[in-house]
């Protein structure tokens, strides 16, 4: 009879410390929240740190469970770091599991158009742990964008709109250099080719599809007004456009071009000097660079934005058919009071 009441106690026991045991490790620990949440891990970061991250953010509910199940697990020695998912319902094994075993979840970082270096730097460092700093020396290294053949001026050409996926803790040159390969996949040797004809290098056809990214996003109109732009580079006629004003500036939206804005000495203002600008004023899109390397073959020298305001444009092969069309979207400018 004692042996039976021992053997009743210590199956009791056993499913005590079972039940104690499994709720350590099993029971949920994150709370009731509707969206996931992340833990971000620095690189560098040490277990305390670790305890401090959670307390601070309250992302686990109990904060002694986790510490109790992360000595288990041996946690301490096996720190990864990285951004981690975490959903509603997950216990302190999972967790700790995802750490130990670096299975965090990549970040989808998604480029549009950017215009400057500074907004291509806060783009991926808001996004990544890259630090701002280093990817501005990055940025500013000649030695170091020559593997590109970009300079400190032409970053943006190797900056393709897309989406790309990094874990959070992808390094500042790593994250670049990811980015820069679709760049590099993208310049085919009939892309190559298409540029040789047109005597303009790679940054140079990424320049000018910048200025037609910033002027219309008509993909029906962008080769035609590529035609625009290459034609006048042609005869050595300046270029002239506004987009490139506004980059030099700094003040992207302007509505009127003013002469006082027309009249600021800087590089990137084709109405004050010859040529293209040292580097693309945005990241292009793919439409614009092809627009670019397949212009529509005309003798257009000006374009000027429709007195509709549809977006669309008048060209002119000749300065006075095009002051007509000017005259017109100056006084549908006038009408609307915008100045």
């Amino acid at each position: 009879m004692k042996r039976k009441n021992l053997l009743i106690l210590l199956s009791l026991l056993f499913l005590i410390v079972s039940g104690y045991v499994y709720s350590k490790l099993f029971s949920s620990n994150t709370g009731d929240f509707k969206d996931k949440k992340y833990l971000y891990i620095k690189t560098g970061s040490d277990y305390n740190q670790l305890l401090q991250q959670l307390k601070d953010s309250q992302l686990v509910e109990n904060l002694n469970s986790f510490e109790w199940t992360a000595d288990k697990m041996n946690l301490k020695s096996n720190i990864h770091p990285g951004r981690y998912e975490l959903m509603e319902g997950n216990g302190n094994y999972k967790i700790v599991s995802m750490i130990k075993a670096g299975k965090q979840k990549p970040v989808k970082l998604v480029i549009n158009k950017l215009r400057t270096k500074k907004d291509i730097i806060r783009k991926i460092s808001t996004q990544l742990e890259a630090d701002s700093s280093e990817l501005q020396k990055l940025f500013s290294n000649n030695d170091y964008l020559k593997k590109w053949n970009i300079d400190t001026n032409q970053v943006q050409c190797a900056i393709m709109p897309a989406t790309y996926e990094f874990y959070w803790n992808t390094p500042a040159d790593k994250a670049f250099e990811k980015i820069a390969k679709s760049y590099e996949q993208f310049w085919t040797a009939d892309r190559k080719a298409k540029a040789a004809k047109l005597n303009l290098t790679i940054p140079q056809v990424i320049t000018i599809a910048s200025i037609v990214e910033e002027e219309t996003n008509k993909d029906d109109e962008k080769a035609r007004i590529a035609s625009v732009y290459l034609n006048r580079y042609k005869i050595g006629m300046k270029l002239g456009a506004d987009p490139t004003v506004k980059f030099a500036v700094g003040d992207f939206a302007l509505r009127r071009i003013l002469n006082v804005h027309t009249q600021m000495q800087s590089a990137y203002n084709t109405y004050y000097v010859a040529g293209l600008p040292p580097g693309p004023i945005c990241t292009p899109s793919t439409k614009s660079i092809e627009a670019v390397l397949n212009p529509e073959s005309t003798n257009y020298l000006f374009f000027c934005a429709k007195e509709d305001f549809s977006g669309h444009h008048n060209f002119a092969s000749n300065y006075a058919e095009h002051l007509s069309n000017a005259k017109k979207y100056q006084q549908a400018l006038d009408n609307r009071g915008i100045k």
